[in-house]
């Protein structure tokens, strides 16, 4: 039986373990990122993407949210990488892996992330995402197992009751409106997302904090259409092109770290890249999100401190513990 859990008083955040053991673990997120605390990345970190708006597929409520769903290319097959250097590291990339470097990737479809488990973390999101990893496997002659390549899965909102709260990470102790979660798995290494889900490195989730201000026109895609999912089980098509990417900041600089996705189970299998430069959405979009029901169309209403809607879905910070938070500059 499925555990009903929410962000009322009575199946709130603070209930969670009792069901869920992982979210009283030690890499749990969200996390306040403290500005001081930080080790700054040098050198070639450039984060560069590619999203395809037509692989759009559907919107949904789930009961805490509004999420949509991504048509991945070759989402359901583990690239075939040729296997190099397979049980050595090649004196090249131990010194990049002592000095705490990325290595420079040739294809401007990539993007090199540093963590502290592996040299490369490789988000190449393309239309054929196969090819580029082994393009990249043979121009670089890395461990094909200190590579991973993510493909975006989904991406769903946080929010909260009032404009001045409502995003999971926070700056400093800052609180923004919101927070765009935009879920990736990774398809090197694993055949599946629930597989990946399982794994330290299985996921990359990149957070993008919101702030109040000009109306965002992508997102209003997403707006015109909350009132198809009013109540939760409810979907609908997206038939427009939907693009990711407009998402993202002028300035892609970002804080990277190690922790768990911050709904339940709370897996600790999640690399974060949270940009430092907020999203602007609208006061009239915002208040749009907290239209939706939390409950299904032919129940009653749960009768709780938010009226059956989701007026708040932000899990408080938790310790960040003896986890290192980098940054890097675009």
């Amino acid at each position: 039986m499925a555990v009903d859990w929410g962000y009322s008083r009575v199946n709130g955040p603070d209930t969670w373990q009792s069901h869920f053991p992982d979210c009283q673990g030690e890499r749990q997120s969200p996390i306040d990122i403290n500005p001081i605390d930080i080790k700054t990345l040098h050198g070639n970190r450039k984060l560069e993407w590619r999203y395809i708006p037509e692989n759009i597929e559907e919107l949904v409520n789930p009961g805490y949210c509004w999420k949509v769903h991504v048509k991945g290319e070759g989402s359901e097959t583990h690239p075939d990488l040729p296997p190099l250097n397979q049980g050595t590291i090649s004196k090249i990339e131990a010194q990049y892996r002592e000095m705490g470097h990325a290595r420079k990737v040739p294809s401007k479809r990539q993007a090199v992330v540093d963590d502290d488990t592996k040299l490369n973390l490789l988000l190449a999101l393309e239309e054929n995402p196969i090819t580029p990893a082994r393009q990249l496997a043979r121009d670089s002659n890395l461990n094909h197992k200190t590579m991973g390549k993510y493909e975006l899965e989904q991406f769903h909102c946080h929010w909260g009751e009032t404009d001045d709260q409502g995003s999971e990470h926070t700056i400093n102790g800052t609180k923004f409106a919101g927070e765009l979660h935009l879920v990736h798995w990774n398809t090197t290494k694993y055949h599946s997302f629930e597989e990946a889900a399982k794994h330290p490195d299985g996921l990359c989730v990149i957070g993008l904090l919101i702030k109040p201000g000009k109306k965002h026109h992508e997102i209003d895609k997403i707006v015109a259409q909350l009132k198809n999912i009013e109540y939760k089980g409810q979907s609908t098509k997206i038939s427009i092109p939907l693009n990711p990417a407009n998402f993202f900041p002028y300035d892609t600089s970002y804080y990277t770290y190690q922790g768990s996705l911050t709904t339940p189970p709370c897996s600790e299998c999640v690399i974060w890249i949270v940009f430092k430069e907020p999203m602007e959405i609208s006061h009239d979009q915002l208040a749009a999100f907290r239209t939706i029901k939390s409950y299904c169309r032919q129940d009653v209403c749960p009768g709780d401190e938010f009226d059956g809607c989701v007026k708040t879905n932000c899990r408080p910070t938790v310790p960040i513990g003896k986890r290192e938070v980098k940054e890097c500059r675009q």
